[in-house]
């Protein structure tokens, strides 16, 4: 990649996007950041993500745009929070102070706001903010991209496809990176249950750039979805060469393949994929997306019956230094799987009672809010079938099935969950919790016929009323 095709600041201008910076240096790094971001992929040329970010505070320490990117990133990441980061902390802190003694573009003003209260967890108002940029400045893809993380974090799946809908007519072929909002489009589609369409775009975006990883994943789920399990080994194996050299996203694309394996009833095959790519990456960076998809795929694999317990203490090391991180539900609940299945009983009670603590002053903090109605019975319902008893998973897990989405995620992700219950369900000892998970699977066979892993599950609820 060229350094010389990224934006300077006359380009900014001209696309009417203009920044409060004299350096066309940190112009430049912004775009190649935010072209990095968007393609989930580390650019070694240009020294990665990382390395464009030290870069841009040295060509103009005080470029607001540079602090609202580089910090909107990290709290993103979900990997760290501001409440236990003394460094992130002052970070948000520093871009707030930096932009009250600069005379911003009202665009630059709301980005800091945005940040600041992405910084204090309140996702749905820092969303708002995103898209009151985006109504008068359709081409701003940082705060396309923030608006979509935030939304993905909250479950809020029409806004996704909604938010990206909006602004595509204003992106021409020629703006850069057009071509990945087809990607994101396409994401949206598919998570408010429009297959064929999502799919379509999906491969739209790949006909323009091949190795558009997050336009594979989002094909990769249509076929997950509508148990299209060999078209989706088919595609996966095809395009890999393609999709591997997203750093970013490559665990996560590995993840759906090795679904495809489950599903199917192949578990050699998806512990080959879990030993060799997933558990590898998880260990040298460390991502909480490579983190949950390494604990969800053991919890689904050992839902299956499959022995992963020395998996399970293997990932331990990464999962217990954020045992107290509460940045999403989501996360707490696939770090709470990690302890609960290397039986490290401490943490998991650590975990548990930390959220207990968060419930009581949630603040403008949106996960937190939801900790008491949601995140806590959650948690509570994992322990329970950890410890066999599962009747109470039932109690619990059952009456929150239809506000789960509200922890964030996307519908593979959170669909370890609909399995929990019905294996709860079928393996309770009270009769009509054995009826109820007939019921979840004949409902389950309804939105996603064919799927094996629904047949393998449904012969076994048959075999209780025998």
């Amino acid at each position: 990649m060229d350094p010389l095709s990224f934006r300077d600041c006359a380009a900014w201008r001209a696309e009417g996007l203009p920044f409060s910076t004299s350096s066309n240096e940190a112009c430049k790094l912004y775009d190649a950041i935010l072209t990095q971001y968007v393609k989930w992929r580390n650019i070694d040329s240009i020294g990665g993500i990382e390395g464009c970010i030290t870069r841009i505070k040295e060509a103009d320490p005080d470029f607001v745009m540079g602090h609202v990117m580089s910090t909107g990133l990290e709290l993103l990441g979900t990997a760290t929070t501001p409440r236990l980061n003394q460094r992130l902390a002052s970070a948000v802190k520093k871009t707030v102070e930096l932009a009250g003694s600069q005379n911003l573009t009202p665009r630059e003003k709301l980005h800091v706001k945005g940040l600041e209260l992405l910084s204090h967890g309140n996702l749905p108002r820092a969303s708002d903010v995103w898209e009151d940029i985006l109504v008068d400045h359709p081409t701003d893809l940082l705060a396309l991209k923030f608006a979509h993380d935030s939304y993905f974090y909250m479950g809020a799946q029409t806004q996704i496809r909604d938010s990206v809908a909006r602004v595509l007519p204003h992106w021409k072929p020629h703006t850069p990176l057009s071509s990945y909002l087809k990607g994101l489009y396409s994401f949206g589609l598919l998570e408010t249950h429009f297959y064929d369409q999502a799919e379509k775009v999906g491969m739209e975006a790949l006909a323009l750039v091949p190795d558009d990883a997050w336009s594979v994943h989002s094909v990769a789920h249509v076929y997950e979805m509508t148990a299209e399990v060999d078209k989706g080994l088919k595609f996966m194996e095809a395009r890999e060469k393609d999709w591997q050299v997203s750093d970013m996203l490559a665990t996560h694309n590995y993840w759906h393949w090795a679904l495809y394996f489950i599903e199917k009833g192949q578990y050699e095959a998806a512990l080959q994929i879990f030993d060799s790519q997933v558990i590898k990456h998880c260990k040298t960076k460390g991502s909480m997306l490579d983190l949950v998809d390494a604990s969800s795929l053991l919890s689904r694999l050992e839902m299956e019956g499959v022995f992963v317990k020395d998996r399970y203490r293997d990932l331990l090391q990464v999962a217990l230094p954020h045992t107290d991180d509460h940045v999403t539900l989501f996360n707490d609940l696939h770090i709470l799987m990690v302890s609960l299945g290397a039986k490290e009983t401490g943490a998991s009670k650590r975990l548990l009672e930390g959220l207990q603590e968060l419930a009581k002053t949630p603040g403008d903090n949106y996960h937190h809010k939801l900790a008491e109605p949601i995140g806590v019975p959650m948690c509570q319902a994992l322990m329970e079938y950890d410890e066999g008893n599962y009747d109470q998973t039932v109690e619990l897990l059952y009456p929150l099935r239809y506000s789960v989405v509200q922890i964030g995620g996307s519908d593979a992700q959170r669909d370890v969950f609909n399995q929990l219950l019905i294996h709860a369900a079928l393996k309770s000892e009270n009769k009509r919790h054995q009826r109820l998970g007939r019921c979840l699977l004949v409902e389950r066979e309804a939105t996603k016929p064919n799927s094996p892993l629904t047949d393998r599950l449904m012969q076994r609820a048959v075999a209780l009323h025998h």
